[in-house]
């Protein structure tokens, strides 16, 4: 592809990555939500309301706090990379096409050691557990996480970007990918038994990933992709069905069970600090 052309497509991510994902955000949310409503997967064992009112509260509380520590965001970290010529791919002349594809793979890649790592580590799993601690599985729940870990995982992405040096339009897919495979796969609906099959050869569903948010600690270690499930079979992380079937498993963690303590916000922020690892 000539330069001006890519010239002017990462012009084009930079001026409008705010929008991009927002609409993207909005779009799938919308969507699933209707989804949710129309055909949920699993009936809710906690109130809809508390839940998302708190969910989604953390949600914007860290939005807030990424807005005012990041305010270039991922792809403004991408601008700083090409502009020093840091990074993997700004020392390889690969096909314009061939690097952001290869881009987005390495960068789902890195997310998926991200999770595992946050399950591995006890300091890290420390946060991470106020995404597991949700006693019930919706589209909300894919913005459930610790202001901390939020901050940490942002250090991780600008690390991972500095180390690759990813062009702008990649950045910018993965990170449009990340919000709407989020809330798709942690959506309480179900898709047609052959479409399921068929769509998580490749991508992570909503029952590959709720088999994830089990309270059985074998169940909880697996299926820790996020958009393209082949990274859970390659390093053997995969696990089809939950034990007891996707009706009758419980969701969440045995050792925090009070919805006043993991469903209302000072609960989520507290929870790092509460009880063993």
């Amino acid at each position: 592809m000539p330069a001006m052309e890519v010239s002017a497509i990462e012009d084009f991510a930079l001026q409008r990555e705010s929008m991009v994902r927002l609409g993207v955000f909005a779009a799938v949310f919308v969507i699933m939500l209707v989804w949710e409503l129309l055909a949920p997967r699993r009936k809710l064992s906690v109130s809809k309301s508390l839940r998302w009112f708190n969910n989604l509260g953390l949600f914007a509380l860290n939005s807030l706090l990424l807005r005012l520590l990041f305010p270039a965001a991922a792809v403004g970290i991408a601008l700083a990379v090409a502009d020093g010529g840091w990074g993997l791919f700004n020392l390889l002349a690969l096909p314009f096409w061939l690097e952001v594809v290869a881009a987005v793979l390495l960068l789902d890649l890195a997310i998926y050691l991200q999770h595992l790592l946050m399950h591995q580590v006890p300091l890290l799993w420390r946060l991470h557990r106020v995404h597991h601690a949700d006693l019930d599985i919706d589209l909300t729940t894919g913005s459930r996480f610790h202001t901390i870990e939020i901050i940490a995982s942002m250090l991780i992405k600008g690390v991972v970007i500095l180390l690759l040096g990813p062009a702008l339009i990649a950045v910018l897919v993965f990170e449009v990918l990340l919000n709407g495979m989020a809330i798709f796969n942690h959506a309480n609906v179900s898709l047609p038994a052959p479409v399921e099959r068929a769509v998580r050869y490749l991508f992570v569903t909503p029952d590959m990933h709720r088999v994830h948010h089990s309270v059985v600690k074998s169940e909880t270690n697996s299926n820790y992709g996020f958009n393209l499930s082949i990274w859970d079979r390659i390093f053997g992380t995969y696990i089809d069905q939950p034990d007891k079937g996707h009706d009758e498993m419980s969701i969440g963690l045995v050792e925090f069970r009070d919805p006043r303590q993991v469903e209302r916000l000072p609960g989520m922020l507290a929870l790092p600090f509460a009880g063993k690892t």
